[in-house]
């Protein structure tokens, strides 16, 4: 639930600057765990939204495999791989949308990827031909597919934390860093014990 907490310490504080009274609140707090989020509202750059923005539906695609893979997938170790996945990125998405909600930007709406060109996105075209395949063939695309899916994140994340002011956006950067670099190596594994098509 940490998504909601955020999201709504972000809303809070960005009523707070528009009222004038962001001067009264954590400021002096030291350590809190709302000291970071209780200044996003304020203190966030173009980098920031760029991130929030091409995150949503990057995860949102990752999403729509995960639910395929759950679907149709044969090997339980994907199934397993899909669903840590689902579980991970579907509060990253609402965290991600407060954020942009609160900073007064507009939100990707769902299905908003299919004419971008982010790093990892897969094309409709390899989308159609993943839905489409069955048994051991389509385990192995996916896994190869999501690896490459994770390695866009990875360089967006990087990219964020590079470049990013905001501290909960660039926390949550990392976390994903950490959190995909792991799933790539477990997926790069896991297609070298797959049979072959």
């Amino acid at each position: 639930m940490t998504h909601v907490y955020r999201t709504t310490a972000v809303s809070a504080a960005l009523l707070a600057a528009v009222f004038g009274i962001a001067g009264c609140g954590d400021s002096d707090a030291g350590a809190g765990p709302s000291t970071p989020v209780a200044t996003s509202a304020a203190a966030f750059n173009d980098a920031d939204v760029a991130f929030a923005t091409q995150m949503i539906p990057h995860h949102q695609q990752a999403v729509e495999m995960a639910d395929l893979a759950l679907r149709k997938a044969t090997t339980a170790a994907v199934k397993r791989l899909a669903t840590a996945i689902k579980a991970a990125q579907d509060p990253e998405i609402k965290q991600l949308s407060g954020w942009l909600t609160a900073w007064g930007k507009p939100v990707p709406t769902p299905g908003a990827h299919s004419g971008h060109n982010m790093s990892g996105m897969m094309t409709a075209e390899e989308m159609n031909d993943l839905d489409k395949a069955s048994g051991t063939m389509f385990d192995r695309m996916w896994v190869d597919m999501m690896i490459r899916h994770h390695q866009g994140a990875v360089t967006m994340a990087k990219t964020e934390q590079t470049a990013g002011q905001d501290a909960p956006s660039i926390a949550l950067a990392k976390k994903i860093q950490t959190a995909q670099t792991t799933e790539i190596g477990t997926m790069q594994r896991l297609l070298g014990r797959l049979p072959a098509a």
